[in-house]
């Protein structure tokens, strides 16, 4: 499996993204260098040079710097997102699958009715509601993600449900409960877990969206979405204010896709 991971060059190009803005996340501190928040107006706008590589914003905060503390923001609400609404999901999905009948006919409908309104505008809904910050837009997303993983467990949970070794183990009198998180849930879950990892990459681009129309993290937070916001007025005069967020929400989202796909090809039964 190890081998084939390295004979993808674009599941390594994925994977070389992620690895690289993991690193920038945890040693933030120690790579950044100048303090994201500082205020220099008497910097302001310098474009990339030898001090500032990235250039300067508006009032003389260090791009660069901002970008890399950024990447905690970013990658903290994809983790968290998806790791809020993917075990959500994956229960609901294994009771509706396994349990069957009215169980089944009320988490489907709960299902329907979230996927029936497109994901971002039900998010935006929500986080105006709730107000801007980046826990609400946490919140907002995780509320409207985990339907798409009930629907993808509960697939697989009908396509085994009444195999071989589910029969064995209700043979042998194991309890409901057991049959269902020792052999249901870990033998369904390997498509729900590539989503997952195709996922971070859109929670991340989602998050970035709603920062910046205003929903998510606020000024003078680094936070990628915020800074393609605020460069709106000077994007003519300073180009690279909203060219280098731009770039790391985009590598972002391409590392966490090309990722899951190579996961993706890598699990599939049909190219083994």
């Amino acid at each position: 499996m190890v081998r084939r991971i390295f004979m993808s060059p674009l599941t390594m190009l994925g994977l070389f993204l992620v690895s690289l803005f993991l690193i920038l996340a945890f040693f933030a501190p120690w790579i950044a260098p100048k303090d994201p928040l500082q205020v220099n107006l008497g910097q302001k706008l310098l474009p990339p040079n030898a001090d500032h590589w990235f250039g300067t914003d508006e009032v003389g905060r260090d791009i660069l710097s901002r970008i890399i503390y950024g990447t905690r923001i970013s990658l903290r609400i994809g983790l968290m997102v998806v790791a809020i609404s993917f075990p959500l999901g994956t229960i609901l999905g294994a009771i509706a699958g396994f349990v069957g009948g009215i169980v089944d006919q009320v988490i489907m409908r709960l299902t329907d009715i979230f996927l029936s309104f497109p994901g971002i505008i039900l998010a935006m809904a929500i986080a105006a509601a709730l107000g801007p910050s980046i826990e609400n837009v946490l919140l907002a997303l995780a509320i409207t993600w985990w339907p798409w993983y009930t629907r993808i467990v509960r697939s697989s949970v009908l396509s085994i449900k009444n195999s071989e070794f589910i029969e064995s183990a209700r043979a042998i009198g194991a309890n409901p409960a057991r049959i269902l998180f020792k052999e249901i849930i870990p033998n369904s879950i390997a498509p729900a877990s590539i989503q997952a990892s195709l996922d971070l990459g859109f929670v991340i681009l989602a998050a970035a969206g709603l920062s910046f129309i205003g929903l998510g993290a606020q000024p003078p937070s680094p936070e990628w979405g915020a800074m393609l916001s605020s460069s709106r007025e000077i994007l003519r005069d300073a180009w690279w204010a909203a060219t280098f967020p731009g770039l790391a929400i985009l590598l972002t989202v391409l590392g966490f896709n090309l990722l899951g796909d190579g996961l993706r090809d890598l699990l599939d039964p049909k190219n083994r």
